[in-house]
């Protein structure tokens, strides 16, 4: 896919320019996302030279992951990055994909996130014809969570052992948003399993 360029009252989000690879560096070595995020450790400059002038443009080109710089209107600081991954299923039926993120520390807690992912979320389902498009995270990342339920995301359960993280399996929260909780159609009827705490059949 072409890259795409997204924007919202007060962010640009856009494929990742070389001019990045700098703010990529220093945010990445943030502890939180070095916990929390699948990024080398330590981060080194060539790692960030390799995401930004590798890994992302060969993603968006062969449909593996659509990775967006998310930075400011007002000056283009870099706020974060925010992607979609998972894109096997994208053109199958399934229609299935996934939203990953990461904030950059001093941008925190002004609602940056959330924005952005809500722009994602749109485009995923308005643009790329996405029908399930999940989140997960491992549990405790209570900030990627947060963000995951502003977007609306419904928490689906716990995933056991679902994350490798430096070498170790991790449980994860897994959480889901429809179009039809956007108030959007679909191309693919859903129904819906019964209530499940209904009172069983007598014989």
């Amino acid at each position: 896919m072409e890259p795409v360029t997204l924007t919202t009252e007060r962010l640009l989000l856009r494929p990742f320019q070389p001019s990045d690879t700098d703010a990529v560096h220093a945010a990445c070595q943030d502890p939180d996302i070095q916990r929390w995020t699948p990024v080398p450790v330590p981060y080194r400059r060539a790692d960030a030279e390799e995401f930004v002038r590798r890994i992302c443009p060969l993603e968006w080109r062969d449909d593996i992951g659509y990775r967006f710089a998310v930075v400011t209107r007002d000056g283009g600081a870099l706020v974060g990055a925010m992607a979609l991954v998972r894109l096997t299923w994208l053109r199958t039926e399934e229609r299935l994909a996934e939203l990953g993120y990461w904030t950059v520390p001093e941008h925190r807690r002004r609602g940056y996130t959330g924005e952005a992912a809500r722009a994602v979320v749109e485009w995923a389902f308005t643009g790329l014809g996405v029908e399930r498009l999940e989140w997960c995270a491992q549990v405790g990342n209570e900030g990627s969570r947060a963000v995951a339920l502003a977007a609306g995301f419904r928490m689906e359960g716990i995933d056991r052992a679902r994350i490798v993280h430096n070498g170790t399996r991790r449980d994860a929260w897994r959480a889901a948003v429809l179009p039809s909780d956007w108030g959007l159609p679909q191309a693919t009827p859903y129904l819906p399993a019964p209530e499940q705490n209904a009172e069983p059949a007598r014989a």
